[in-house]
């Protein structure tokens, strides 16, 4: 039975998207151009509680593509899959096509 992380609050779960390492034409790229900075969102938390104790809920969905901070998150390994933890403000945005 595989096991589903549930984030807690206004916590996040995101796999990082793995650029590619080299262009279509083949030419490879350089290590540092090909940093892991978005991410699809695999799970979300319900929200925060304002001291109103009304619910904040979380600005991103499951599904979404965003786009990370270069440091931050815990990493949370759960089979063979890696994923991050962020806090829905952490978040830097959201990316469309």
């Amino acid at each position: 039975m595989a096991k589903r992380l549930v984030p807690l609050l206004n916590r996040v779960l995101v796999e990082k998207i793995v650029p590619p390492s080299k262009t279509n034409a083949g030419i490879l790229l350089p290590e540092k151009s090909t940093k892991l900075n978005s991410g699809k969102v695999i799970a979300v938390g319900p929200g925060a509680r304002a001291r109103d104790r009304n619910l904040i809920p979380v600005s991103v969905k499951e599904g979404d593509t965003v786009l990370l901070p270069e440091y931050g998150g815990t990493e949370v390994k759960l089979g063979d899959n890696e994923y991050h933890l962020y806090r829905d403000d952490d978040i830097l945005g959201t990316l469309h096509d």
